[in-house]
């Protein structure tokens, strides 16, 4: 774990639970795209950097989940380094309860505050929306985050974060978090036809070959659309679907997941909603939900 995997001329990764970029500019200096989940992760990254003799430049987060951005605020005071984030990630980076806040729907519980999910604030640049070029190129991944950003360096590696998932976590975790699943989808289309000499998931191993992790994560997110609108033929609370999703792929319920997944069910409703699959409607002051 923490082994340094050169990719490219200039690119390289750390292999760890949430793959960290790195990217040489120049004869010493490099750049890490996201920096693990804690402390301690930033501390290996650090001794992997004084080990080659490079100077750590900036840090460019891909979105900010706290398995991302964790490592942040610890190499930020070691070495003064600018971080970098796009739209929300910016905020939810600088200001990190709002993710717990997000998940839960308002103030959240001690359950939630711990640095799984609420990594420690770092001082962030705004990253412009629309074309880039130069070192690193960006590309907009909507979907997994709000603002979740692609990096590709001018040698051919693509770094695309959580857009996608290894078959075997999706095969662990069954409903994987998602705050837009149509965008979700619409990025994986765009994805598959995208071009790089290595693309590199942060939860799926480096590849030559995107498609087929593309299309195996596209039938994952309509697996589990295909199971809420069979569950919601009769009308169903929010609680009772979540409860049948559990039951159905054998979850086990707590404070985090009813959080994280009871999330991402509110978003797949929202979405098939929108593209009127299910309606929503109140009876005795409950809000129900039905497929179409």
């Amino acid at each position: 774990m923490y082994e340094l995997i050169q990719v490219t001329e200039s690119a390289y990764y750390i292999q760890c639970p949430a793959k960290i970029g790195l990217v040489r500019t120049g004869p010493d200096g490099v750049f890490l795209i996201d920096s693990g989940s804690d402390k301690d992760a930033g501390k290996k990254v650090r001794k992997i950097l004084d080990a080659n003799g490079w100077k750590l430049k900036a840090i460019y987060n891909t979105h900010s989940h706290a398995d991302h951005i964790g490592g942040n605020a610890y190499l930020q005071r070691l070495t003064g380094c600018p971080i970098y984030a796009m739209g929300i990630e910016r905020d939810f980076t600088e200001h990190p309860v709002l993710e717990p806040a997000f998940l839960y729907g308002g103030n959240p519980p001690g359950e939630l505050r711990h640095k799984f999910l609420m990594a420690e604030p770092s001082e962030v640049r705004a990253l412009p929306f629309g074309p880039s070029s130069g070192e690193l190129e960006r590309t907009w991944l909507p979907g997994h985050s709000w603002d979740m950003t692609g990096y590709r360096t001018a040698d051919g590696a693509l770094y695309l974060a959580d857009c996608l998932s290894s078959a075997e976590t999706l095969e662990k975790y069954r409903i994987s978090f998602l705050v837009d699943p149509g965008a979700y989808l619409n990025t994986l289309e765009i994805v598959k036809k995208m071009e790089a000499k290595v693309f590199i998931p942060s939860h799926a191993e480096a590849t030559d070959d995107i498609v087929p992790l593309a299309e195996h994560n596209i039938r994952a997110v309509n697996e589990i659309a295909d199971s809420i609108a069979e569950i919601c033929q009769k009308p169903a609370s929010f609680e009772s679907l979540l409860a049948a999703l559990f039951r159905r792929y054998d979850l086990t319920m707590t404070f985090e997941q009813h959080a994280l997944v009871g999330s991402t069910v509110r978003s797949y409703l929202t979405w098939m909603k929108d593209t009127g699959r299910v309606r929503a409607f109140f009876e005795d002051n409950v809000l129900l939900w039905q497929t179409k």
